[in-house]
């Protein structure tokens, strides 16, 4: 039998200093900091060790250069700025945002090494590869009103959400039936509604990093009585995947994750992405909009308000 999850509810108080906590705690964050802090030393040094006296003149074409920066990296933070501002815009989720601003620090940086010297660049391009290798982008740890879930804990949600306490108390010895009243304790508000929202997802994939905060926040718009929200994370339960009809790559090189299932009394309604074997076919892009549009959650909201 599986641990319970923890509740939702039971929330950490959040940290005065979020970013200060992250930057403290995540490797991904703190190499990456460290990797582009380590320019100004680079750069103050490859004048008089790295290079010839043509990079002295181009990098400290007057004394305060060293402080306001060459032409080459004035022009490369003026549309680095510009790409975060439009994926500032355009981007839903932080974790997106930050996974795009990072990649395309990393490209300004290297060329910019690249201009003082190529060995520099081959450094800058040798760290960011042993980063990839030893850490990862963090998913959001928020769950806003969503469960986190076992794929056990979730089928007996499913299967027995509509048994009665009275029922449990008199087999609590069978086995699943104590998972669920395990699930109960854990989630009291949770096994008696109607519907549930499951994103299936795994940690160690970027995309589903990238939209990892898509379903905490819409669960505390739309969570009530009648439909609840739950995580499961497939990374740690691989096995469970071909229950719910979801492939995790293999052979044909396709992993279908993020997946969002919506399930009414323990039968599956509809899924996004529809994934389908035509190559041809492009997979939507996953947004809140799209969610909302797919799952139809205004009118489920709608309907709970006006008491249907």
């Amino acid at each position: 039998m599986e641990a319970p999850a923890t509740p939702a509810a039971a929330k950490k108080p959040p940290h005065p200093l979020p970013w200060l906590n992250l930057l403290a705690t995540e490797p991904f964050y703190l190499l990456h900091f460290l990797v582009f802090f380590s320019y100004f030393v680079a750069r103050g040094s490859a004048v008089e060790i790295l290079s010839s006296p043509e990079l002295h003149h181009r990098l400290l074409r007057r004394r305060s250069t060293f402080f306001l920066g060459s032409a080459q990296e004035i022009q490369a933070i003026l549309a680095f700025l510009l790409l975060a501002v439009v994926k500032m815009v355009k981007l839903e989720s932080w974790e997106a945002f930050v996974d795009d601003i990072v990649f395309y620090a990393k490209g300004f940086l290297f060329a910019v090494a690249l201009l003082i010297n190529y060995h520099l660049a081959f450094c800058y391009l040798v760290a960011f590869l042993v980063i990839f290798v030893l850490s990862q982008q963090p998913a959001c740890d928020d769950l806003g009103d969503s469960s986190q879930l076992t794929p056990l804990q979730l089928e007996t949600l499913l299967t027995e959400g509509s048994t009665s306490r009275f029922w449990l108390l008199i087999l609590g010895k069978n086995v699943r039936t104590y998972t669920f009243f395990s699930c109960l304790l854990c989630f009291p508000e949770r096994p008696y509604a109607i519907s549930w929202q499951v994103e299936f997802r795994n940690q160690y994939s970027s995309r589903c990093v990238r939209a990892s905060r898509l379903l905490p926040e819409l669960s505390i718009t739309y969570s009530n009585k009648n439909i609840s929200f739950g995580i499961v994370d497939l990374g740690h339960f691989p096995n469970a995947a071909e229950i719910f009809g979801i492939s995790l790559g293999g052979a044909l090189g396709t992993c279908q994750l993020p997946t969002y299932i919506l399930f009414d009394h323990a039968v599956e309604v509809t899924r996004f992405p529809e994934f389908t074997f035509d190559s041809k076919a492009s997979t939507p892009k996953i947004t809140k909009s799209n969610l909302c549009r797919h799952f139809e959650l205004d009118r489920l909201l709608i309907d709970y308000v006006s008491g249907k």
